[in-house]
């Protein structure tokens, strides 16, 4: 029986067709699907990308993860308790082995750990929520937190465990920076204990997976036996693949494709909310912009500089036109479907062009000034369009926008913290799933410094709803200055 098509843009679409997969009937299946662009690396550390571990997670695994509903389940942990406020004790499973046939111990967890905290990692923020951890037994650490946390094994639902002795044999001991050096081993070789294990990897060509016979959890409900995964950038390809049967699963779709593709026989689509904050950071850190007309000082320094690109984006027009009326207008980082999310954190700027223009006069800047604007091509929904449609709304009050868009490859290779923050203005998203993750406000005040943000609300969806925020100035003195993630 042939696997139902479905619709989806994030990693979470793709697990959801897995699942999908146990209700037809038992004879194992090839699911086929592609996504706007490649996932990074197979290596679990190099860049903390949502869509990237997504794809990681179908063969390395976690000590804790969520089902289908998003409650907190045991992975490679059977269990765990906090006896103290700053103690987690967890006991781990017994039994599981590596796709290489290496037992699963304690001294793995503990190694990889180590290695998230390593210079070419960009998981370091997981790794600091443990200040030590102690090895027991086999198959039992101890956890000493910097800081009382009652929610670390939601914290680490995305620190994958490696194995120890294969990282070793193979020179791989430090996570594989985006931007490159260290080992490059892990990139393109996988080691994990997940259902499924890599076979083949072309990077930006395809990946096939196929089932790991030696998985621990017998009762995964699937009867997905390969995977291929086919990165494909033209939309209208993608649709096309869609329609004709090539592939199964295709995200993100168009927003002008939604009403045919619901049309379609065959196609189911899913569009649910999705709890991610896609956002315009900008640097507040350094002395000087490194790539601003302005020499000798930081304009975004400047409240008031900051106000007036806020002030100078039309959200309406953007969504009307952009998103088609997809986009949801918050106040905050925190999207409205995370977990404590609530109206009165704020509404967005209304546009005032007039006052805007005020504003850079009296900081300075009555003639505006250039600065350069980094944004993916291929990672977020329109990505690069609301870039464009940003930078012509800026140039109206005088800020004139060098926009740089580019394939996340690069991108991410030259904003992240590993390749020295090296943007002076970027798009970027913080992603959190709807009540697991109660630290999400807290975790992106010390990530990132926006004033400018867009915000989505579809999760597993055919396309975001996004529209632009102002982070209230009461939060933004809580921020650090650059953006590390």
């Amino acid at each position: 029986m042939k696997l139902q098509k479905l619709i989806g843009h994030t990693a979470i679409a793709a697990m959801l067709a897995l699942t999908a997969g146990a209700g037809h009937a038992a004879e194992g299946k090839t699911f086929k699907w592609a996504y706007q662009g490649d996932m990074m690396s197979l290596d679990p550390m190099s860049l903390n990308e949502t869509f990237t571990l997504g794809l990681q997670g179908w063969f390395y695994e976690t000590l804790a993860g969520y089902d289908k509903d998003l409650k907190l389940v045991p992975q490679l942990a059977e269990s765990w308790e906090n006896p103290e406020p700053t103690k987690w004790v967890f006991h781990l499973r017994k039994g599981v082995t590596f796709h290489n046939g290496n037992a699963f111990t304690a001294d793995d967890v503990i190694f990889s750990w180590k290695r998230s905290l390593t210079e070419g990692s960009d998981m370091k923020g997981y790794g600091a929520k443990a200040a030590d951890i102690k090895k027991v037994d086999d198959h039992t650490i101890e956890v000493t937190t910097p800081t009382p946390n009652p929610i670390l094994p939601r914290d680490w639902t995305f620190l994958y465990i490696m194995d120890k002795e294969w990282a070793e044999e193979n020179k791989t001991t430090e996570a594989s920076n985006v931007k490159g050096g260290a080992s490059e081993y892990a990139t393109m070789h996988e080691n994990g204990t997940g259902p499924f294990m890599v076979v083949e990897r072309q990077p930006d060509v395809k990946t096939t997976l196929k089932r790991y016979d030696g998985y621990w959890n017998k009762n995964m409900p699937s009867n997905v036996t390969d995977v291929v995964f086919q990165p494909i950038t033209q939309e209208s390809t993608r649709v096309a693949a869609l329609i004709s049967g090539e592939m199964d699963l295709v995200m993100p779709v168009p927003v002008q494709d939604w009403p045919r593709l619901e049309n379609e026989k065959d196609v189911k689509v899913l569009n649910e909310p999705e709890a991610r904050a896609i956002f315009i950071g900008m640097d507040q850190d350094r002395d000087e912009l490194l790539f601003s007309s302005v020499k000798g000082k930081n304009p975004f320094k400047d409240k008031r500089v900051r106000e007036a690109v806020n002030l100078a984006v039309d959200t309406t027009v953007i969504n009307k036109k952009i998103m088609r009326g997809a986009a949801n207008p918050l106040g905050s980082l925190v999207a409205n479907k995370v977990n404590g999310y609530d109206d009165s954190y704020g509404k967005p700027y209304d546009t005032d062009v007039e006052k805007a223009k005020k504003l850079l006069a009296d900081a300075g800047y009555a003639d505006g000034f250039s600065v350069q604007l980094d944004c993916p091509n291929d990672r977020y929904v329109n990505d690069e369009k609301i870039c464009q449609a940003v930078a012509s709304m800026l140039a109206k009050v005088g800020i004139k926008i060098d926009l740089l868009a580019q394939t996340k490859s690069k991108y991410f290779a030259k904003i992240l913290l590993q390749a020295g923050n090296e943007t002076s203005m970027y798009m970027l998203a913080g992603r959190q799933a709807p009540s697991t993750r109660p630290t999400y406000l807290p975790t992106w005040l010390i990530a990132v410094t926006p004033r400018q943000a867009w915000a989505s609300s579809t999760w597993a969806a055919i396309a975001t709803k996004r529209s632009t925020h102002c982070l209230p100035e009461s939060m933004l003195k809580l921020t650090r200055q650059r953006a590390t993630t």
